[in-house]
Formats: structure tokens, C-alpha cells, sequence
């Protein structure tokens, strides 16, 4: 990367920030329906700033708790965690980026598509930016591959996507919500 290139990704994290913290101060929270606050940690693996990515997930988590994300966001967020040598919170994020898009990982690691999602939604990743061939990435994805291969990822893959298979058939509203709350569960199984 060039200096110049490194200088216009410094300039587009600080204008984030700088229009965040005037919606902070303008409503009195955020209104970022433009999704802004998606942004950063894009901008952070590519500059090679983990420690400051890290930094603005800490922020991300403390300010928006309860926004799930999107895959790309997540993907990000588990490299980054994985870069600052924080490998329990790493496998907790890998697993909630798997259940936002169960092909990114195949994807990301060069294999064939629609095995874990049954090819759904697979054009989405026609913009996805990263890949393990990426030399910077590649103790990333060595990490993952063994990630997924270790218990307890295949057991709890397996069992997430049969407990998506059957919601997309259950109509009963009380089943449904207790499939969904047996697949909030499976999170438990990666931490400590």
C-alpha cells in the first residue's frame, strides 16, 4: 500500500468518527442509517491496524450492544480478534460470522459454495474482499481451517443448519421460538 493510499483510509476512518460524533452530539445517540459505523474495521485490516480495530470493536460493542452485524462486519471483527491474540473471543465471533452467512468461511478458504447454506445467498459474496491466498491472511486462515475442523464447530454447524432447515417450514409460533433459542444457545458451546 502506498502512503498515499494509507493517508486516504486514515482520512475515511477520521471522517467516520468525526460524523459519528456529531450525530452523537446532535441526537443525543446515533442515526447512522447509512451504516457508517460498518466501515472501520474494513479500513483497519486493510491498513494492518488491528490494535486500532480492536480498539474501535471495544467501542462498536460498548455503543451499539445489540446490533448483530453483517457477515462482512463479523468476518472482520473475528480477524481482528484473532490478530490481537484474543483466540476465545475469536471463536465466539467466527461462530456468530457463520451464522450470519454460513458460506463465508468456505468462501474465504477456497472451497466449493453451498454446502453449509444449501447455495442461498451466495451472490453476496461476489464483493466479499478477502481470501486466505492473501499472504497477510494466511495464519488467519490456517487458524480457521483448524477452527472448523475442532469440536465443537461440526457438531454445532450441523446442528444450526438443521435448526435452520426447520424454520423455514415451522409455522408454529412457539416452536419456532424455541428453535431459535436452542440455536442462541449454541454460542455457549465456544466460550471459555
Amino acid at each position: 500500500m502506498t502512503p498515499k493510499q494509507v493517508q486516504r483510509l486514515e482520512t475515511k476512518l477520521a471522517d467516520i468518527k468525526r460524523i459519528l460524533a456529531a450525530e452523537k452530539r446532535k441526537y443525543g445517540g446515533y442515526d447512522d442509517s447509512r451504516g457508517l459505523r460498518y466501515l472501520p474495521t474494513r479500513y483497519y485490516v486493510q491498513l494492518g491496524d488491528y490494535a486500532g480495530g480492536l480498539h474501535y470493536t471495544r467501542w462498536f460493542a460498548k455503543t451499539f450492544g445489540d446490533d448483530v452485524g453483517l457477515p462482512d462486519f463479523l468476518f472482520e471483527w473475528t480477524l481482528i480478534l484473532f490478530k490481537n491474540g484474543k483466540d476465545t473471543e475469536a471463536k465466539q465471533k467466527a461462530w456468530l460470522t457463520f451464522c450470519s452467512h454460513p458460506d463465508l468461511f468456505d468462501y474465504f478458504l477456497g472451497r466449493p459454495l453451498g454446502s453449509s447454506s444449501g447455495g442461498k445467498a451466495v451472490g453476496v459474496l461476489t464483493s466479499f474482499p478477502y481470501s486466505n491466498q492473501q499472504a497477510e491472511l494466511s495464519d488467519f486462515g490456517l487458524w480457521l481451517e483448524e477452527f472448523m475442523l475442532s469440536e465443537p464447530f461440526p457438531r454445532c454447524r450441523s446442528h444450526y443448519l438443521a435448526i435452520e432447515q426447520q424454520l423455514q417450514t415451522e409455522m408454529d409460533r412457539d416452536t419456532r421460538l424455541s428453535l431459535l433459542q436452542e440455536a442462541d444457545h449454541l454460542l455457549d458451546q465456544f466460550t471459555g
